[in-house]
């Protein structure tokens, strides 16, 4: 089978190295032979594989960086909707869903001829229905919100490609946040981020801006072999609730993904492979907790400001399965000290340009209000960005795309969060030498406001929001 593995436009190639690691996993090798496509050398948004039918259910449970895991069901050329139609017509999709589900189509294009896209959504659309009425004589309802199955199609200027959505809903919905806090960043993002980082589990890692804890516990899950799939996949049974805001109200333990809801994968022996696929997670997940049998031992650590982003940061840790309480704190990142007085380590934040550093109330508030609006927002189905096979970059709504940019604007030129970006670099020179610091942020500039040079900068997305991860090396002070 052919798959296409989406995810977040600049993290291809350690979405590559992610799939290779999934392959050669014992219980993925047993599944049959997966032969991952070349390393992409430019945004393609996502990275293409052949691989058997269950890989759908190894990728959707282990992929940290994945937004979905297409499968493919065809592929042709095509010069007209009529096309779209017969290609789609010709499609056992008898044989992968029933009539008495419900289903949404969404079409993505790169360079298409045809004049509009909302048309060819509609005639893939009927070509479904109509096959399915005309074999089992009765036809599925569509549902925009809460569909059973996704089908996917995206045109190129000569070819089309059909797909269903093994992942239901988008990968980055592992279960375990019940508040946005300010400043929301997509889970599969932050993980990306974090390879770039190249942070091992043991290091010290330090996020000083740490919100709703994002970075962090992405990393403890990884130190821990926790998969991102795992509450999902029902794995912790009844001791770990999905939480209200994890992901909308179709996905239950028993239908964690788009994959439990289409016919080939209810059959006894795929079943059978999911069980086992499962079994050796756990078992992994077993032996890491007796490397890291407590959240000391990890050596990763959170500060923020805000106390209500503490408070949350808590929740998540927990409904995330991790050991204990994080080691967080309520402090001014300008006041934040090396863990434990350790003089090397990665520091990792992604800053709230300027709101976010008000204790209580005032605008503080207000901002996160607003942050769960705009993280609601680039979420789908609103959000075409992590749809998009082909370019790899964002195609939000350009008023989007406008208005966030006019948000940018007025942060980058607060006076206040401009001071504190000087003194931040200051301290970053004075306290943090030997550290390798890591920042996310849609202010290019950011490196001149902190008065130091950047070693590197890493193109990525956030959402519809072009961003930089910037990375600095502070070098440690020589004795005197």
């Amino acid at each position: 089978m052919r798959f296409f593995v989406v995810c977040p436009g600049g993290l291809e190639v350690p979405l590559a190295q992610e799939l290779a690691e999934i392959a050669g996993r014992p219980e993925c090798k047993a599944l049959g032979a997966w032969v991952i496509d070349p390393t992409p050398t430019s945004p393609t948004g996502g990275v293409g594989l052949a691989a058997p039918l269950s890989a759908a259910m190894a990728l959707n449970l282990h992929s940290r960086i994945a937004s979905r895991v297409l499968l493919q069901m065809a592929q042709a050329p095509y010069r007209q909707e009529e096309d779209l139609y017969k290609l789609a017509s010709g499609l056992a999709w008898e044989e992968w869903f029933t009539s008495k589900q419900t289903l949404r189509v969404d079409v993505t294009a790169h360079r298409s001829p045809l004049k509009s896209l909302n048309f060819a959504t509609l005639k893939i659309k009927d070509a479904i229905v109509d096959r399915l009425r005309d074999v089992t004589g009765d036809r599925p309802s569509i549902d925009t919100a809460f569909p059973d199955v996704r089908v996917q199609a995206h045109l190129t200027a000569t070819q089309v490609a059909i797909y269903l959505d093994t992942s239901g809903e988008a990968l980055f919905k592992r279960g375990w946040r019940d508040e946005k806090g300010d400043a929301p960043l997509k889970e599969n993002l932050a993980a990306g981020i974090l390879s770039f980082t190249a942070w091992k589990p043991g290091q010290t890692l330090f996020d000083p801006m740490c919100g709703s804890g994002t970075f962090l516990i992405e990393a403890a899950q990884i130190a821990l072999s926790i998969p991102p799939g795992a509450i999902r996949a029902g794995m912790y049974g009844d001791d770990a609730k999905s939480s209200r805001l994890a992901y909308r109200p179709l996905i239950t333990s028993a239908h964690g993904f788009g994959f439990q809801r289409l016919k080939p994968f209810n059959e006894s022996a795929e079943q059978k492979r999911w069980v086992d696929l499962k079994e050796g997670a756990l078992a992994q997940m077993l032996e890491k907790r007796k490397q890291f049998p407590g959240v000391e031992a990890l050596q990763i650590t959170g500060g923020d400001i805000n106390e209500k982003l503490v408070s949350m940061f808590k929740g998540n840790w927990q409904r995330a399965q991790l050991p204990d309480q994080p080691v967080v704190r309520q402090i001014d990142a300008l006041a934040a000290k090396p863990p434990g007085g350790v003089g090397e380590g990665v520091m990792l934040l992604n800053p709230p340009y300027g709101e976010r550093l008000v204790i209580k109330g005032g605008r503080g508030q207000d901002r996160a209000a607003n942050q769960d609006a705009r993280y609601d927002d680039l979420d789908e189905p609103d959000n075409r960005f992590e749809l998009n096979l082909e370019t790899g970059r964002q195609s939000a709504k350009r008023s989007s795309r406008e208005s966030l940019k006019k948000l940018q604007a007025q942060e980058e030129q607060d006076p206040k969060f401009v001071e504190f970006l000087r003194q931040f670099g200051q301290h970053l020179k004075d306290d943090f030498g030997g550290w390798n610091i890591f920042v996310l942020t849609a202010d290019m500039a950011l490196p001149g406001q902190l008065r130091i040079k950047e070693s590197k900068r890493t193109p990525l997305f956030n959402g519809p929001l072009e961003c930089r991860l910037f990375k600095f090396e502070m070098h440690a002070k020589r004795p005197t």
